[in-house]
């Protein structure tokens, strides 16, 4: 298990630690993980390595090693590193990993986590997109140029050695109380900026089910590549108001510059294709996932945004109280013409389910 001090790779290898059907767990990063979530790996074993070291060979070879599985793809560049950095520990660190692999006949299946940024993000794309299809654009961020030439390498390999089951998961974007993902980023700023005449589609997945759709693929998913999305889409407006925050559209000239002055320090960091899907955002086809990968996220996007505004403790920037004051008063002016001001911010008229 690579990228095992993140989220995914960190929490699976506790999951499969706890399988009494599996004989060895072994977790690797460059980065050791918490002391909580050292704890939390159980019986797993932890080996403090960067995969582009020859020494992931020898945990490979010597351990007998018959899944690999791969989430150690980073969409930033690490702090006090630039781009070339990260295609390195991306590109080259897959390269040297396959490689391996390869030459490993104990291996007898790779799983790779991907992303939906694979896609792109465009005005040409589809309402959703299938598996054989590509970006209609070419994506303009590293993090996707880098996922597109992982899976181009995780493929070569199956070619190469049609003995491994390859499996590569095209997550969406991720979101939840735990992880401080890019949607999470964005819908936290108290002040939002959007496109005038723009809203986007946002197709989301829940922490929980990204996990669990890596642990189904692990452990008897068939080789093939997924889309891995929650049913149904949010429109950004719709997710800023239930999460509570200010929407300010503004002309698409300014959104890279104002817009992103407006947001706060946190958030000035989005990259070109962060922007990107936050102007037209993507649609996935599931229909592979469900049927022959055998996996159906337990939360929908709408119910993995409200899970995620709850446990982040959102509170609306304008308060429910003021908007009642606001209307009275405006009912009061107008001998009751007004009725209602639904969906301001904070306020949605869907109701929430689960």
């Amino acid at each position: 298990m690579t990228g095992a001090s993140r989220f995914l790779g960190g929490y699976l290898t506790m999951r499969l630690a706890q399988n009494p059907a599996i004989d060895r767990v072994i977790a690797v990063d460059a980065v050791a993980p918490s002391k909580d979530m050292i704890r939390r790996m159980g019986r797993a074993e932890f080996v403090r390595a960067d995969i582009r070291n020859p020494l992931i060979g020898k945990v490979i070879r010597n351990a007998g090693v018959d899944t690999v599985v791969h989430a150690a793809l980073i969409s930033r560049p690490p702090t006090g590193g630039g781009r070339t950095v990260m295609k390195d520990m991306n590109v080259l660190g897959a390269m040297q990993l396959f490689a391996v692999c390869q030459k490993a006949p104990s291996v007898q299946k790779l799983v790779l986590r991907s992303s939906s940024a694979v896609y792109g993000s465009s005005a040409k794309d589809p309402a959703k997109f299938t598996e054989e299809m590509g970006a209609k654009v070419r994506p303009h961020g590293g993090y996707a140029r880098d996922a597109i030439e992982t899976e181009g390498y995780a493929r070569g390999l199956g070619r190469r050695r049609p003995d491994i089951a390859v499996s590569i998961l095209r997550n969406a974007p991720m979101i939840g109380p735990r992880m401080n993902g890019t949607v999470s980023r964005y819908l936290t700023s108290p002040f939002i900026p959007s496109i005038v005449g723009r809203d986007a589609r946002m197709q989301l997945l829940h922490e929980e089910d990204a996990l669990a759709a890596l642990e189904r693929a692990t452990l008897t998913g068939r080789a093939g590549t997924y889309n891995i999305a929650a049913d149904g889409i949010v429109m950004l407006s719709q997710a800023i108001r239930r999460a509570g925050r200010v929407e300010i559209p503004i002309p698409f000239a300014l959104f890279r510059t104002t817009g992103q002055s407006a947001m706060g320090s946190v958030l000035r960091g989005l990259t070109t294709e962060q922007l990107d899907y936050f102007n037209f955002g993507c649609g996935l086809d599931t229909t592979r996932m469900k049927n022959d990968l055998g996996f159906t996220p337990r939360w929908t996007t709408m119910q993995a945004l409200d899970d995620f505004v709850r446990g982040a403790g959102l509170s609306p920037v304008i308060k429910r109280e003021w908007l009642d004051a606001i209307e009275a008063r405006l009912t009061g002016l107008l001998g009751g013409a007004v009725h209602s001001v639904p969906a301001l911010v904070g306020v949605d008229e869907h109701p929430r389910g689960r």
